[in-house]
């Protein structure tokens, strides 16, 4: 028995060529998903090194306010611009499906 993202769970062993269509469209699909979430998380530890090298002078025990204050921002501004580019992206899939 091999195991798939962490579960053991029967995996059968076919070629790509004994891959019907539905089944290699889901393939796509998984791979598809796969691939974004590798780049979100790399964007996500992307955007963590750039809030900690502009707000964090000098690590410790505690964050000052400023340090504090400056991450809240840092978060703030890339929620906004997630959320911006999530829409513009919903509309320009919108416009193509019409």
């Amino acid at each position: 028995m091999r195991t798939h993202a962490g579960w053991k769970v029967p995996i059968p062993k076919r070629t790509m060529a004994e891959l019907g269509e539905a089944d290699e469209a889901e393939l796509q699909r998984l791979v598809a998903a796969e691939q974004q979430k590798a780049q979100f998380t790399a964007q996500v530890h992307h955007f963590m090194e750039l809030c900690w090298d502009k707000c964090v002078e000098k690590p410790g025990n505690r964050l000052d306010s400023r340090t504090e204050n400056c991450l809240s921002s840092c978060v703030d501004r890339f929620i906004d611009t997630t959320l911006a580019i999530t829409s513009r992206f919903a509309q320009i899939v919108q416009k193509g499906g019409q």
